[in-house]
């Protein structure tokens, strides 16, 4: 009787199992062919002199041989796709190996920037040759971000991943990452910090937390900060920090264009994230606890290589870059609040919120 009752439990979960995925293989081609959809309505216009048969409507950062060389092609079946995207600098090849190989077990496509112009040393990895390598000395990833990876060249993955080199990935798997933010309905998300290994933590929304999956929102009654149940934005709920944020394809379309070209640092950012959440920021923004990573801290563009003494001038050019990272923030306070009285047509959808909730 109890060798059938457990065969029986054992049936029911592996329907449930079942069930979920062919859901997440439905929503995912019914988005699929929304997008597509909206596209072409959107672009049908300009490409009138095409035949519509030729019109090729994605990209990918997936490199091609030059000839037929029988390597095998890449397993294009995964539900779910994605980019990882870093900037990188040589000194810290070795924590950056290790991230790219969990994201090329997970099938996801690889694009580096590397700041420091050192690409040579990369080459001995079995994996160098398969990415996409892209140079500019000194430049921070949001700079690289706005100038190789526009939304039409991206559309066909399902989510960016966007992350600093300094990141400890042990304890976190791409795959299943994907599978729990789709499932949550998440549009923007990062992955927790390790409290125990992680030597730097700016937020506590960031901190993991153990008895749940995901949360959305951080309760902190210390000092100025009052996050409660009744906050509605940051940074006690609808917020990720820019260290390790992940962005679906429609999110990501937002935050490009919120990119400001001449502002390298992306400080403020965060801030404004939200509004690209596709809605309620407080439901469509979270941190994902169970595929968790840790901060290792270690400041490198700009800076001294983790093998050297730090010197006088690297703390100098430290000091420099945090000057004009606090420049930058107040610029950009400066262009959001300027848009937001200028544009008469646009109404802040949170404060809306916030007034008909109070």
């Amino acid at each position: 009787m109890k060798a059938k009752t457990s065969f029986s439990l054992v049936a029911i979960f592996m329907g449930v199992v079942f069930l979920a995925a062919m859901k997440i293989e439905y929503e995912h081609t019914k988005l699929g062919e929304k997008f597509q959809r909206r596209e072409r309505k959107e672009w049908r216009e300009n490409l009138a002199g095409l035949p519509l048969g030729i019109v090729h409507w994605e990209s990918d950062l997936e490199l091609r041989p030059l000839w037929d060389d029988n390597s095998k092609p890449k397993d294009n079946t995964a539900r779910l796709s994605a980019l990882l995207a870093m900037a990188v600098g040589i000194s810290q090849k070795k924590n950056v190996d290790t991230v790219v190989n969990k994201f090329l077990n997970a099938n996801c496509s690889i694009i580096l920037f590397h700041y420091d112009g050192n690409v040579n040393e990369w080459r001995d990895l079995d994996w160098s040759d398969g990415v996409v390598h892209i140079v500019a000395h000194n430049q921070t990833k949001w700079w690289f971000a706005k100038r190789f990876l526009h939304p039409d060249i991206v559309s066909i993955y399902d989510y960016i991943f966007l992350w600093d080199e300094d990141l400890g990935v042990e304890n976190f798997d791409p795959g299943r990452y994907m599978q729990l933010m789709f499932s949550e309905g998440l549009e923007i998300s990062q992955p927790a910090l390790d409290p125990e290994l992680s030597s730097e933590i700016h937020h506590r929304i960031t901190v993991r937390d153990r008895k749940v999956k995901v949360h959305r929102r951080v309760y902190d009654y210390r000092g100025s900060l009052n996050c409660s149940d009744e906050s509605k934005g940051p940074p006690c709920t609808g917020w990720v920090e820019g260290m390790a944020p992940v962005f679906s394809r429609a999110a990501w379309k937002c935050v490009w264009h919120l990119i400001q070209n001449d502002l390298i640092h992306g400080w403020g950012l965060d801030m404004k994230l939200g509004y690209c959440a596709q809605g309620d920021r407080t439901k469509k923004v979270g941190v994902i606890n169970s595929e968790f990573i840790v901060h290792l801290g270690i400041p490198t563009l700009g800076g001294a290589s983790s093998n050297k003494a730090v010197s006088q001038r690297s703390l100098d050019l430290r000091t420099h870059i945090r000057r004009q990272s606090t420049a930058e923030l107040e610029k950009f306070k400066e262009r959001w609040n300027r848009a937001v009285r200028d544009d008469k047509e646009w109404s802040d959808r949170f404060e809306s919120l916030s007034r008909r909730k109070g």
